[in-house]
């Protein structure tokens, strides 16, 4: 299956929430009005896009409304998807010029951020990368034991030191073994927390700290795991994390069960950090690189 077919198929329910609902407001060549707009909106709003990239998107319907240009449900589809995509560019791929090239994960508990470092494990490994797990999510004895599982599994060394160890000197030690013995990639797990907790986020900004001591200008990455069926609450999440250890992008997870990604707008629009990836499924290739134009055309195809 191509990547734009299976993107269609995880795709479907968020589908189902944004495109499937403007088709259903007026029959098949009916002619919209202000109150097909005023649904339009509602659409938007309900689906998770978020509330300024919804009043940017309905205020251009509206006017070429005015101007006539806009007849019927299908020429609100076009212009729908081709807002959406200009709304998504702008995005950039992963920052692996450096070698080796350092990546800081973070979370709240749940969103699946060991599993998403395994699969990047997986990603880079099978692009011949040299892969290095630094285990500093010392809080949970299990969260070690989960990511020794996906080194096994994926071909990359782990650099870990016993539950309940200072997180900061895990990763400190890993970018020293990875400067070494010339490893391409070190990717750091850190222990998922609330955002809204200031003493655990005051221990990220540690392990930044710490991270520059070994390689000046790391983490090259600092990206933010988010679940994509918390919806709105994502943002909340994003906003706190940004200010926290300042995040270059943003991973969306699970996007194959839920209604919610309309999530994705809401980010790039309202907090301005690109989406670097999404995962789609559990399979080991089920987190794919954030393409918008892919994105948006599995949505509306």
């Amino acid at each position: 299956m191509g990547l734009l077919n299976k993107l269609k198929e995880k795709l479907s329910k968020t589908k189902q929430s944004i495109v499937e609902k403007i088709e259903g407001i007026v029959p098949a060549g009916g002619k919209i009005d202000e109150k097909t707009i005023e649904e339009v909106e509602e659409i938007l709003i309900s689906s998770d896009i978020g509330v300024k990239a919804t009043e940017e998107i309905t205020d251009i319907l509206r006017k070429k409304f005015k101007e006539n240009s806009i007849r019927n449900v299908t020429d609100i589809k076009t212009l729908l998807k081709k807002e959406l995509i200009e709304l998504l560019q702008n995005n950039t791929s992963l920052n692996l010029k450096a070698s080796p090239s350092v990546i800081l994960v973070v979370g709240v508990n749940g969103v699946g951020k060991t599993t998403t470092i395994g699969k990047l494990g997986y990603k880079f490994s099978s692009e011949g990368k040299s892969v290095v797990f630094a285990a500093a999510d010392t809080f949970r004895a299990a969260a070690i034991e989960q990511l020794e599982v996906w080194a096994i599994r994926v071909g990359a060394d782990v650099i870990k030191h016993k539950s309940g160890s200072d997180p900061a000197a895990v990763a400190f030690d890993a970018l020293e073994y990875a400067k070494s013995n010339h490893k391409d990639v070190v990717i750091i797990d850190t222990a998922g927390r609330l955002h809204t907790k200031v003493p655990l986020m005051e221990e990220l900004r540690k392990i930044n700290k710490v991270i520059k001591k070994s390689i000046s200008d790391a983490p090259h990455e600092t990206l933010l795991i988010l679940d994509a069926t918390t919806g709105q609450n994502a943002l909340r999440q994003a906003t706190f994390f940004n200010e926290a250890v300042g995040l270059t992008g943003v991973v969306v997870t699970k996007l194959d069960g839920t209604a919610k990604g309309g999530v994705v707008f809401a980010i790039k629009k309202e907090i301005g950090i690109p989406i670097k990836l999404i995962g789609i499924g559990e399979d080991f290739d089920d987190l794919k690189d954030f393409n918008p134009e892919e994105f948006v055309e599995a949505l509306f195809d």
